[in-house]
């Protein structure tokens, strides 16, 4: 059983628009069609309302003039002049008990009219019609008096096939011109997204011309429309951190090679060094202790860059234990007090705060940074370390005298293999990771590793949240008091 998937394409933004377009107009066109034929047949309701109100009221007028035993040309002659200068209107008398016609003009059957309560004036919205043989009328019934005051009903009505004529006709008309006038919106609605689309069309030709070799170019966003001027400005700002990630790329291969070529190349000309011709037991164990100490150096670097790239894809989940800053930080000053004591450093820890967080990981943190302040410190000088409690996140900074960090290189100094002073040998000092281990560390915990560099002081700031981790502010607060 074979199954088959099938892939709606997406209608395009001209399509889109021009359907929104065409839609809109069809039923505005609709709407003021329905309107404007509303308002002609109320305006031919009322024409015809005043017109019938006029002849009824003139047919009452002459009914309270004739007496009840006049004869039936009497009556015909009084009753005619009624509709005198009245084309196409019609009107009968019956008596309102007997409902028995008394006088008719034409032989225009009004009878259906008096299946309708008797009013006692006519208004365009009480008008009412029907249709006879192939002839429409409309009108209405209402009350009239003889001259004896006897009451009688008052039919009066008008021929609508003019009005019904000169609506369809209209009709056709209107929505013919409707038409017409839709299909030349709708052509100008599609020339006009097509001339919209240019400037969009130009800004993706540009983009399609950007490649690795020229991620410096840059789109002019005062150029480009109003509407395209917003994803121009995301797409340069998305391009310079394409542009910088790139370049970031670049060193960090152009790094990763320099360091490892240098223990590569130090063990390849010790091996010819050792091989070149026959030597003693101990030299051979020399030249093998100097291998050794290669090897680890390329095992630390390639262990230290496994461990980022899983920091970088979220592989790395640290344990949480609750952990005292002042008691971890106290145990590296008694590490590192060898080394401090031998560069003429006084290590200095001031300061209290508990915080949940993995403890070997924000250890290994506080390792690199002690390290990197020891080396680079002054001799006679003081190595700082301060905790302290901010609201709800614990700041650990770590300060040494030595020399000013240049601006330029402030924002790399987390960057992978980077030195301040770009000198390409290290001379044991480690793999050039460190740094940007702390900071990766750092980021898993949600925190924040700064630095900053002025007149000889330079201090490294952790800062990790309180709330976040799940300690009671206001204990730790206590604590670092009474510390």
């Amino acid at each position: 059983m074979t199954t088959k998937f099938s892939v709606t394409t997406p209608i395009s933004l001209s399509s889109r628009v021009i359907l929104l377009v065409g839609l809109t107009l069809v039923l505005s066109f609709i709407l003021l069609g329905t309107v404007i034929d509303h308002s002609i047949q109320h305006h031919f309701a009322q024409q015809d309302a005043n017109e019938l109100a006029v002849v009824a009221q003139s047919v009452k007028n002459k009914l309270q003039t004739l007496h009840p035993d006049a004869n039936t040309d009497e009556i015909h002659n009084a009753l005619k002049q009624a509709v005198a200068g009245h084309h196409g209107v019609y009107f009968a008398i019956y008596s309102s008990q007997k409902q028995q016609l008394l006088y008719q003009l034409d032989q225009v059957d009004l009878s259906p009219l008096l299946l309708f309560p008797a009013q006692y004036r006519l208004s365009a919205d009480e008008l009412i019609s029907w249709q006879s043989g192939q002839h429409a009328y409309r009108g209405g019934n209402l009350v009239g008096y003889m001259l004896d005051a006897h009451p009688v009903n008052v039919l009066v009505a008008g021929n609508m096939d003019f009005h019904i004529d000169f609506l369809e006709r209209f009709r056709q008309t209107l929505w013919m011109i409707m038409s017409i006038v839709w299909c030349i919106a709708m052509i100008a609605a599609w020339w006009a997204v097509k001339l919209g689309h240019r400037p969009l069309l130009k800004v993706s030709r540009q983009i399609r011309d950007i490649s690795t070799d020229n991620l410096h170019i840059r789109l002019k966003p005062e150029k480009i429309p109003d509407e395209l001027q917003e994803l121009v400005v995301s797409f340069n700002t998305m391009i310079s951190h394409v542009e910088a990630g790139f370049k970031r790329l670049s060193y960090f291969s152009a790094d990763i090679a320099h360091e490892l070529r240098t223990p590569l190349t130090n063990l390849a000309t010790q091996t010819q060094v050792a091989l070149s011709r026959v030597r003693s037991v101990d030299e051979y164990k020399e030249i093998l202790y100097s291998n050794q100490e290669e090897f680890d150096r390329l095992t630390k670097m390639v262990s230290d860059m496994l461990w980022l790239a899983k920091t970088d894809n979220g592989l790395i989940v640290p344990t949480l234990n609750e952990v005292n800053l002042h008691s971890e930080v106290h145990e590296l000053f008694e590490y590192f007090d060898a080394w401090a004591e031998e560069s003429q450093l006084t290590l200095e820890l001031t300061g209290q705060a508990t915080i949940k967080a993995d403890r070997d990981m924000l250890r290994r943190a506080l390792s690199n940074l002690l390290s990197n302040a020891i080396r680079y410190s002054a001799a006679q000088s003081v190595v700082r370390v301060s905790i302290t409690i901010n609201q709800s996140e614990a700041q650990i900074a770590v300060e040494n005298n030595g020399e000013t960090i240049p601006p330029e290189h402030i924002s790399h100094l987390f960057d992978r293999f980077y030195r301040a002073d770009q000198s390409r040998t290290r001379n044991g000092e480690g793999s050039g990771l460190g740094l940007a281990i702390s900071k990766s560390i750092i980021d898993i915990h949600h925190g924040n590793l700064t630095v900053s560099s002025s007149q000889g002081r330079t201090i490294f700031t952790i800062t990790l949240p309180l709330v976040r981790a799940g300690i009671n502010h206001k204990q730790t607060q206590e604590t670092a008091r009474q510390c």
